[in-house]
């Protein structure tokens, strides 16, 4: 892994400095590319003393001269990327690739494109990069080598995402069995609480047998109180009788009355 890792650094390293030192000699007779070539070779100056930041700076300054540079493009990528600025690199040199006339200029650009994927941990993209750089240069084994590497890192990243993916799944299974279980547990504790305050309710009644007598109680009719009813009723029922009777007699009479008239 170590070495895989410190291969591709120098890897890109040596692309690098060989297009460095190439694009300072393309169109040097132009007299429209002296000033840009200019700012390119202070750039290269600075990117071989380590100084990135100032090569960045000189490399803008010769595509603010030629917006088009391929050349200014290309270096201004190498100076982002030694900057682990691999967003913005990888931008440059996918541009420079299509766009770059020669196929072994694209081919590099294709190779220092898919290394920035890899910084950035971009593995299919880098795997498509350094694809299309074989299809130009297919017998270039470092290209090859690092593609295989591209390749493993992959595989690692999405085993890794599938034990993520498998643990959040996991923790989320538990989360549901603990909360099933905390209710499950205030269930069962409010029915104990129940059953406490029913058996509460029981012995306060066996520890105070006063309380059930100071309750209302159904009223005992005594023996006697019972016959001055009976004997009340048989007087209303008398009188009743009675006055029946007497309506019956007025009837008759008031009959008698009308048929001797």
């Amino acid at each position: 892994m170590v070495k895989q890792n410190k291969i591709i650094w120098q890897l890109v390293t040596v692309s690098i400095l060989k297009k460095l030192a190439w694009v300072v000699l393309l169109y040097a007779g132009a007299a429209f590319a002296q000033k840009e070539n200019k700012y390119i070779r202070n750039g290269n100056d600075q990117y071989y003393e380590d100084n990135y930041k100032e090569a960045e700076v000189d490399y803008m300054k010769a595509l603010e001269k030629n917006p088009e540079s391929v050349k200014g493009q290309y270096n201004l990528g190498g100076a982002l990327y030694k900057q682990e600025n691999y967003e913005d690199a990888s931008k440059l040199y996918g541009n420079v690739a299509s766009r770059a006339q020669d196929d072994k200029n694209k081919a590099d650009a294709l190779f220092n494109l898919g290394n920035s994927y890899v910084k950035a941990q971009k593995y299919e993209e880098a795997i498509n990069a350094y694809k299309d750089a074989l299809r130009i240069d297919p017998e270039d084994m470092d290209t090859k080598y690092n593609l295989e590497y591209a390749k493993k890192m992959m595989q690692q990243q999405q085993q890794q995402q599938q034990n993520q993916d498998q643990n959040k799944d996991q923790d989320k299974k538990e989360d549901q069995q603990q909360d099933q279980q905390q209710q499950d547990q205030q269930d069962q504790q409010e029915k104990q609480d129940q059953q406490k305050q029913q058996q509460d309710q029981q012995q306060d009644q066996q520890n105070n047998p006063q309380q059930q007598q100071q309750q209302p109680q159904p009223q005992q009719i005594s023996k006697q109180d019972a016959e001055r009813m009976l004997e009340a009723l048989k007087n209303d029922e008398n009188k009743t009788l009675e006055k029946v009777k007497l309506q019956q007699m007025q009837k008759v009479q008031a009959k008698k009355v009308e048929k001797d008239w």
